[in-house]
Order: structure tokens, then C-alpha cells, then sequence
């Protein structure tokens, strides 16, 4: 049983994922802003999307949601409370429900601090998480619409349990800017400078169109193990350290 993840670049520095069920050949799109990227990627692999899954209602995650569902006539889904804010939503969800794709089950986190209805798809069997703008690679998202408390919640007490094998699969591709950062607040750190070594030379390799960008030059997916090493969020001793790092990094220009 197999899922295979196809990282599609969009925008000037997005995820979105495609991932199909080797099984099944059921597809499911993840965190859509634009519509013409992921059908080139859909209709390249063969593969049958029957479900839209969206993390959060922003529109560098969501504007396509309509015209995709529109044209594989499918639904997409999203948590509850954004019924009104995800374009297309037609599938509410809530910590603890799951979303099958073929042989494949994802449950549902709930982890809201960059939006109040923000939430992950774990694919415990696959050792993946689809984690939009909540946890990046070395990083976290702003606090547009919750709370440090809220975040630390997310981070800690929920993703931050997953094992350290599970991989993270992130909205956007920060990760060299987010280790920038990790190295100044940790500056003694020796995974951080390690994976700051390596990470600027994959994106010495980038294409001057995101959208062409060629694997070798995506930094993303990291693992839970890697961010427990790397990621001064994830390493923040206590919530206080954690908002004051968010609050520093808001501001950071290094």
C-alpha cells in the first residue's frame, strides 16, 4: 500500500500536493491557489482526483478550490468553521475525523493559531503531514488569528507528539529564511547550521520561476525528527519564549 506525494510548485513560493493512492489511482489536491499547475501535474500522472483537501481558508492556499471541484466534480474539504471563508467548501471537519483516499486514511488535527480554522491531514501509515502555515521547516506561521498559547497547543501538544520519522509537508518554501533565523536565536546550534548548509545549496539551484523548480531544489519535506533539532519554535522552552520568538521573527531581517 502505497501513497505517492508529488510536490507541485505555485505561486511564487507554494506547496500544493498531489497525492495518489498506487492502489487505487485515487487523487486528492492539496492547498490549491491555482488552477493550471496542478492540472498539467494530474493529467501527467493519470491519476482520478475525487477530493479537494484544504488546511485553511487563506487564498494562497484555497483561490483554485472552485474551479478544480468544478471541473473533476469533486468536494473539497475543510474544517468546519470556515463553512463561510474556503472558497468551494462543501465538507466540514473536526479534530478526530478522518478522510479516506483509496486505501489511505488521514485523521484530522485541529490546530488553529495562523487561522481559527486552520488544520492538519495526518497519514499515520505513510508517515506524512499535510500542515499548511502552522509548521514549516524550521519555522511557524503568524499568528494572524490566535494566540501564542494557541500555537504552542498546535505545536507541542499535537504535531510536536507525531513520531520522528512522519514527514512534514509544509505550505511554502521558507525553509532557508527560517534557518536564518534559527541560526541567530541559536547560534550554537549544530543541526541548524548543518541544515543551513545544505539547504542554501539546493536553492543556489533554483529556477528563476518557481514554477519550474526541478526536486533538487525543494527543501521541503523536513520530518518531525529534523524539527525537533532545528526549529526554534518547536525548541521554545516554555509559551512566553514561544510568542517572544514569533514576535522577534515577525520583525527579523537577517
Amino acid at each position: 500500500m502505497s501513497l505517492r506525494i508529488e510536490r507541485v510548485p505555485t505561486l511564487r513560493d507554494n506547496y500544493t500536493y498531489l497525492l495518489v493512492c498506487e492502489d487505487t489511482n485515487e487523487a486528492a489536491v492539496v492547498d490549491a491557489p491555482e488552477a493550471a499547475p496542478v492540472v498539467r501535474r494530474v493529467e501527467a500522472a493519470g491519476a482520478r482526483v475525487v477530493k479537494i483537501l484544504s488546511t485553511h481558508h487563506h487564498p494562497d492556499h484555497s483561490m483554485a478550490n472552485p474551479e478544480l471541484a468544478e471541473r473533476w466534480r469533486v468536494p473539497v474539504y475543510g474544517h468546519v468553521s470556515d463553512r463561510e471563508r474556503l472558497p468551494g467548501f462543501t465538507h466540514g471537519l473536526e479534530e478526530g475525523d478522518t478522510v479516506s483516499l483509496g486505501r489511505h486514511v488521514a485523521r484530522i488535527l485541529h490546530i488553529p493559531a495562523h487561522t481559527r480554522g486552520h488544520i492538519a491531514y495526518v497519514f499515520d501509515d505513510a508517515k506524512a503531514v499535510f500542515c499548511g502555515d502552522t509548521l514549516f521547516a524550521a519555522g511557524c506561521g503568524r499568528l494572524f488569528e490566535g494566540t501564542p498559547e494557541m500555537m504552542w497547543v498546535a505545536l507541542h501538544d499535537k504535531l510536536g507528539k507525531l513520531p520522528d520519522d512522519v514527514r512534514v509537508f509544509c505550505g511554502h518554501e521558507y525553509t532557508e529564511s527560517n534557518l536564518v533565523f534559527a541560526a541567530h536565536v541559536e547560534p550554537g546550534n549544530l543541526a541548524v547550521q548543518w541544515k543551513l548548509e545544505r539547504v542554501r545549496e539546493a536553492r543556489a539551484r533554483a529556477a528563476a520561476d518557481w514554477h519550474d523548480a526541478a526536486p533538487e531544489e525543494m527543501t521541503v519535506p523536513s520530518t518531525i525528527g529534523e524539527e525537533r533539532a532545528t526549529n526554534p519554535f518547536l525548541r521554545a522552552a516554555d509559551v512566553a519564549e514561544l510568542g517572544a520568538r514569533r514576535a522577534q521573527k515577525d520583525n527579523f531581517r537577517g
